[in-house]
């Protein structure tokens, strides 16, 4: 197919030639600025492959994950290249800067990326006024949208639950489903988070706000399995809507020493524990899971799938396999 070569052999290579996050801005402002049906003429009709979740119905299983989309600023162009849904931010309620660059490094021979980006974006209200003239304009997914939201680095945790429903109420009305972030490893303290106690006064916060829209929390995929299985039963008792499995990894034994960096590693070494996380989160609950980490192929996509998961997000992969990860993984499941 000509966008896969052209991907694979021209963008790809191009981008390879800049430094990571420089590549990333890049290629979000082209996205940004190019008309969707441009887009849509280059990959042809939406992939089929429907099914309806926490009452919302899915085009296809095949996501853009968060992190990609920091501040939702091409929503149409991830429909147009295929997605079956997509997830925007991570958001937080102030805008932040992130951490110091150097902060995106990509390992080609492991396929896989480090980052320590640090919830870089524009804050949660810039975000809720850039959806609202989006959502005016008529140029609005058909697709589900998840926001992901994320804590200020400055909030003290003991304050978290306060600043996750700041995010909340501003974007309330453009998210279909939202994310509860508390498994980054790039804010510090973030992952105490995923206590339970914690968590649970962040959920109950956010529900007593609005307690229609489906909530979900992604989990790190460092947890134990008695661990993993703790947030199963956290998120049954607590009437979540689903999980996501899972963020980036603090082990970065599949690169080598010298050219290891700090941050969470992504991409293809996350694909064994990523899975093995679906399977324990799936021997615990019943509840919906989208799968996330070391999706590469539709080989890794049907693992997870099979594992049982619901729904998959690619990320590194379509940053190494470009767009058409998404109609190979459709037309494989």
């Amino acid at each position: 197919m000509i966008v896969v070569n052209c991907y694979l052999q021209i963008l790809r290579p191009l981008l390879f030639c800049l430094p990571a996050e420089a590549a990333h801005n890049l290629a979000m402002a082209a996205l940004r600025l190019t008309p969707s049906p441009l887009i849509r003429s280059m990959f042809g009709p939406l992939p089929q492959r429907p099914l309806r979740l926490f009452g919302l119905n899915f085009p296809n299983p095949v996501g853009l994950a968060a992190g990609m989309d920091k501040n939702a600023v091409a929503l149409p162009a991830w429909q147009a290249m295929g997605f079956g849904f997509l997830e925007a931010g991570t958001i937080t309620a102030l805008a932040q800067p992130g951490n110091e660059k150097p902060r995106c490094f990509r390992f080609p021979l492991q396929e896989a990326l480090i980052n320590r980006m640090g919830f870089n974006n524009r804050g949660a209200s810039a975000a809720a006024k850039r959806l609202r003239r989006l959502k005016s304009s008529g140029r609005w997914p058909s697709i589900p949208v998840g926001i992901n939201i994320g804590k200020s680095k400055v909030t003290p945790l003991e304050n978290a639950a306060s600043d996750y429903a700041t995010s909340y109420n501003l974007l309330l009305p453009y998210g279909d489903y939202f994310v509860i972030n508390v498994s980054s490893p790039n804010t510090p303290g973030l992952r105490s988070l995923q206590d339970s106690d914690s968590l649970a006064q962040i959920i109950r916060t956010l529900k007593r706000i609005h307690s229609g829209k489906p909530l979900l929390v992604k989990i790190a995929p460092d947890l134990t399995d008695d661990a993993v299985r703790e947030m199963a039963a956290l998120a049954e008792s607590e009437k979540l809507a689903g999980l996501i499995a899972t963020n980036t990894t603090l082990d970065h034994s599949a690169i080598p020493a010298p050219a290891d960096k700090i941050g969470g590693l992504s991409g293809a070494p996350l694909r064994q524990r990523s899975t093995e996380v679906i399977r324990t989160l799936r021997s615990a609950t019943q509840l919906p899971i989208i799968a996330s980490g070391g999706i590469m192929d539709a080989a890794s996509a049907k693992e997870k799938l099979d594992a049982g998961a619901n729904l998959v997000q690619i990320y590194t992969g379509f940053v190494y396999h470009g767009p058409e990860l998404i109609r190979d993984i459709v037309g494989a499941i």
